[in-house]
């Protein structure tokens, strides 16, 4: 983690509002990827998250370093990588048994659209609709948390090729 944060500014900050100011990192500093350079099917490779990976073991498989694990929550857009990553099974099951009392109930119904995509491997060509359309399915709590779940394991590694330029690019915006 220290090669992440060495690339941030520092900043004189009195926490205590005291006139006792201290040299600490800039942690309120960000950076954003451009929505092009994300949709940008040439600079990355899709990867499905399985089991217990985290963006540091993603990392040192993909990339031969878990340093870069940064550079994967930036591409994914993961603010909160407790939340916006994918649980281990046993955490997802215990996250949607203790948010939702019975887990087989009723979330939502839907039907396919009828324009446009009318399949897809995660369900959204499919439209919320009300109980009584016809043809219309139901989704349990279960099925619509796992679908969330599978979703936030499907990512975007940005391509070995592209790894120099991109964290060349980050230490000239995090430092300006």
């Amino acid at each position: 983690m220290p090669a992440y944060f060495s690339k941030f500014p520092q900043i004189y900050y009195d926490a205590a509002g005291e006139g006792n100011a201290k040299l600490v990192t800039n942690l309120l500093r960000r950076v954003q990827i451009k929505e092009g350079l994300r949709e940008s099917g040439a600079l990355f490779d899709l990867y499905e998250i399985s089991g217990e990976e985290t963006p540091e073991s993603v990392s040192e498989q993909f990339y031969g370093d878990q340093k870069y694990y940064w550079i994967i929550l930036l591409f994914n857009n993961v603010k909160d990588r407790f939340y916006d990553w994918p649980l281990t099974q046993d955490q997802f099951e215990k996250y949607v048994n203790d948010k939702y009392s019975d887990i087989n109930g009723i979330h939502h119904y839907e039907v396919a659209q009828e324009s446009g995509p009318t399949s897809s491997f995660d369900h959204s060509h499919m439209i919320q609709v009300n109980s009584t359309v016809s043809g219309a399915t139901s989704v349990t709590n279960y099925e619509y948390e796992l679908r969330k779940q599978l979703a936030k394991g499907r990512i975007k590694l940005l391509r070995n090729e592209f790894l120099d330029l991109i964290t060349d690019e980050f230490a000239t915006l995090i430092g300006a």
